[in-house]
């Protein structure tokens, strides 16, 4: 079972013009991160630039698309960063979560939002999925 760890985003991190240099926070986002390599359960993890640097695809039912350039209102509902990783269970999956370090630093408010990836498997027999499993195999190394 794979899991997104989300970080939530806010106002703070949306004004940011660099990565955050708190290095203690820093060395407890490494320790962490080392635990689930060692576990064996870390996939990838990673902080996103501010939503300013972004941008979002809006699709129309027309099949129009259009391109709208960030920043985006509300902080609250953006992501910060994420880490992905692989479990046997969802108390798995929400025990590494409780151990997650505060993103926002000690003594501030920060949400963490966890979600389980769909997997080939959970999708009815399908050629498209017969393809999609094809796909999958020649990009896992």
């Amino acid at each position: 079972m794979r899991f997104m760890i989300i970080v939530k985003s806010c106002d703070e991190f949306e004004a940011e013009t660099s990565p955050v240099a708190d290095e203690e926070l820093m060395a407890e986002m490494v320790r962490y991160h080392e635990e689930m390599a060692q576990a064996g359960v870390l996939l990838d993890g990673s902080g996103l630039h501010p939503s300013r640097k972004g941008w979002r695809v809006h699709c129309g039912a027309d099949g129009s698309k259009r391109v709208v350039d960030g920043p985006f209102a509300e902080a609250k509902e953006l992501i910060a960063g994420y880490t992905l990783i692989q479990v046997r269970s969802r108390e798995e999956a929400l025990e590494w979560s409780r151990r997650f370090p505060n993103p926002a630093g000690r003594g501030k408010e920060a949400v963490i939002e966890l979600r389980q990836l769909y997997e080939l498997d959970d999708f009815p027999p399908s050629q498209p999925l017969e393809d999609f499993k094809k796909l999958d195999k020649t990009l896992k190394p």
